[in-house]
């Protein structure tokens, strides 16, 4: 298989505080979404980088964890992955992702408790975005549970 490329442009006007810029994704899924200073630090509506960050790594973490569950025999009737991503500042200034959390719920006929949780985290270590995102990270954490 070729090597797949995806693709994403971000345009930002002016000063930090009070600039403003717009996201676009390659598929347009996301087309000049705005994103300012307000939105990343103050919670002002709208999205930020750490929001997709967090939605891109728990949506790569259901894909990777319902081939895994299919695999093993169990194909999930449903996988809900929420993403906490922490956000500060950094010891000598800027700012960094500390830590990452993802919790999932599954709906998953036949499967035990401990096998889900066992599968989980070996999802958490083979999805791409975990493995991008994981050695930067100063702790992450997986909660996993059956509904």
């Amino acid at each position: 298989m070729a090597l797949i490329k995806r693709s994403a442009t971000a345009v930002w006007h002016g000063p930090l505080d009070k600039g403003n810029g717009t996201l676009t994704t390659g598929s347009k899924v996301l087309q000049d979404q705005p994103y300012s200073f307000k939105m990343r630090f103050e919670n002002a509506p709208g999205t930020n980088p750490e929001e997709l960050i967090g939605a891109a790594h728990a949506g790569c973490f259901n894909m990777e964890f319902s081939f895994l569950l299919t695999d093993a025999g169990h194909a999930p009737e449903k996988l809900e992955t929420s993403a906490e991503v922490s956000f500060g500042p950094k010891d000598g200034g800027g700012f960094k992702i500390p830590k990452i959390k993802l919790e999932v719920v599954g709906v998953v006929p036949g499967m035990s408790e401990e096998k889900f949780k066992e599968l989980a985290e070996k999802a958490a270590a083979s999805c791409p975005v975990s493995g991008l995102l994981r050695p930067g990270l100063e702790q992450f954490e997986l909660v996993a549970r059956l509904a």
